[in-house]
């Protein structure tokens, strides 16, 4: 093979390993495919929120990464973890004389944890969301679920839904790192078997 094919034939793998980095982009994965496996329906929903533009859905959540992806999770004491858990126990009872009551101390509590665990404050709710999002993306819907409830109408069925939704992400953030998880399992697991089976007083059901 002569030199010039030999160059021609490097320059046309360079132009295509190029062509795949600019596709795939920074992050996991980067780019269109990168950004869906690690936001999941977050990704559609923030398509959703840009009149389905795409592109300009991609530079939002590419900002969040960029804002919040080295952000380093504050590890709990085993006092404190324990406590969350109880905390959200007594919501979940207290569901059942009064949902608004219980779903707004719900959202004061995840919001508090989420703080507690590192993230943006609850006074910066958007940006607490937006880095909530980047770290825990399969879960966040179940925050914004709460906080909606509980700053709106919402009817009971709506609030109890909202309360199971945002059990997942305490249980996600209550746990500091899998190794951690054994002996406190069954207690983080326990804190939403019932919840499904809580009726507000004068529900008829």
């Amino acid at each position: 093979m002569s030199t010039i094919l030999i160059i021609v034939a490097l320059v046309a793998v360079l132009v295509i390993v190029a062509a795949a980095v600019l596709y795939l982009g920074p992050g996991k994965g980067g780019g269109r495919r990168g950004l869906k496996r690690r936001f999941g329906p977050e990704y559609d929903r923030a398509v959703a929120g840009h009149d389905g533009d795409t592109k300009a859905a991609e530079r939002e959540l590419n900002e969040r990464v960029k804002r919040h992806g080295s952000l380093k999770e504050h590890p709990l004491t085993n006092e404190t973890r324990e406590l969350y858990v109880a905390q959200w126990t007594v919501l979940q009872e207290r569901f059942v004389d009064s949902p608004d009551g219980a779903v707004a101390a719900a959202d004061q509590l995840l919001a508090r944890l989420a703080g507690e665990r590192g993230f943006p404050e609850a006074a910066r709710y958007e940006e607490q969301l937006a880095a909530l999002s980047v770290h825990h993306a399969e879960l966040v819907g179940g925050y914004r679920r709460v906080h909606r409830a509980a700053h709106g109408q919402a009817s009971t069925e709506e609030l109890r839904e909202a309360m199971v939704d945002g059990r997942a992400l305490l249980e996600a953030l209550v746990t500091a790192r899998p190794e951690d998880t054994r002996g406190h399992r069954a207690g983080v697991a326990g804190i939403g078997r019932r919840v499904h089976l809580l009726k507000p007083k004068g529900s008829g059901a």
